[in-house]
């Protein structure tokens, strides 16, 4: 009898112990350089974006793809991401010679957990749309299911989510899908403090323009951004200066694919104010570009600003994994 309930026990122990350890996988990527952003074109300057290069990423493991979120970290090279199936990515840039995107290293993918430390499966509870950093925090907003999660950073791979923060505006009136897609983090030394800003992708007010909020500090409240159908906001980041960059995507069967860039200016960005912006960059299937879904701002030491995007495949044959550099030029 006491081997028996000591076998019990230790396998209840394993199994708790799995469940708080969550499977990671390394996931090796391949990629294909490219050289033009106007398919056939040599031209490299686009409105106040200059290309850098770009890079076609595959991947023999199934698991790779639906990257819905990016951010790199202060060096330049290393990056988080989430994948709209509720799982991090941790990896980051390999460059050539000439410092344009050349591949990536093999990836480290794991899943989240939730509250209970247990592997979040079902799709609509795991739909990680946003992603952002700060010390102590990794924040993911989720769409499906909308909420705001808070794991510690570093060690989010490992943890459970710490908290929740709460959105300024009523959550019944997120679209299922098209809730969350941008969770930003605000210069510290810009009018809004280091807070955190979030903007809906296709869940509008009475006024038809998208929800979006201030999560913190003493500009805490909601505004709207408005839109410009048949565009949705997928994915933002802010700029040095406090000017907030929101990438947005356009599909019919009658136009096709497309995206652009929005510039919201940092001063317009306070409670109940009605925020647009100067579009910045705007392309369609002449262009290299696809599902493009997160977008990330990278500041390098000697002040020249780069700007990434990054699209979601959503596992299609028909789509592809893309990663795209520009600079800023004024």
């Amino acid at each position: 009898m006491f081997c028996r309930n000591f076998a019990v026990l230790f396998l209840l122990i394993s199994a708790a112990v799995a469940r708080a350890e969550p499977a990671r996988e390394i996931v090796p990527v391949k990629s294909r350089q490219i050289s033009q952003f106007k398919v056939g074109s040599d031209k490299t300057v686009f409105g106040v974006l200059e290309f850098i290069g770009g890079i076609e990423m595959t991947s023999v493991n199934p698991l790779f793809g639906a990257l819905s979120a990016i951010r790199f970290l202060p060096d330049g090279q290393s990056f988080v991401a989430v994948m709209d199936t509720g799982h991090w990515v941790e990896g980051a840039v390999i460059r050539d010679d000439a410092g344009g995107l050349e591949g990536l290293s093999d990836l480290t993918v794991t899943p989240m957990t939730d509250a209970n430390g247990e592997a979040q499966l079902e799709k609509w509870r795991v739909d990680s749309e946003g992603l952002a950093l700060r010390e102590g925090q990794a924040i993911v907003s989720f769409e499906q299911s909308p909420r705001i999660e808070i794991y510690p950073y570093p060690g989010f791979a490992k943890a459970r989510p710490q908290g929740q923060m709460a959105l300024p505006f009523p959550v019944e009136e997120l679209r299922s899908n098209g809730g969350i897609e941008t969770i930003a983090i605000a210069p510290k030394n810009g009018p809004l403090r280091g807070a955190a800003v979030v903007v809906s992708e296709r869940s509008v007010d009475k006024a038809d323009n998208l929800f979006a909020g201030i999560l913190e500090g003493p500009m805490k409240g909601a505004f709207t951004v408005v839109r410009a159908d048949p565009y949705s906001v997928t994915d933002g980041a802010f700029l040095p200066d406090g000017d907030l960059l929101l990438l947005e995507r356009r599909f019919n069967f009658a136009a096709g694919l497309g995206m652009r860039i929005r510039r919201i200016a940092a001063g317009d960005i306070r409670p109940g104010a009605v925020v647009d912006g100067d579009v910045m960059l705007e392309a369609d299937m002449s262009y290299q570009i696809d599902n493009m879904e997160a977008l990330d701002v990278i500041s390098r030491p000697d002040g020249e600003i780069r700007v990434i995007l990054v699209s979601d495949d959503n596992h299609s044959i028909l789509e592809r994994n893309l990663m795209l550099e520009f600079r800023l030029i004024k």
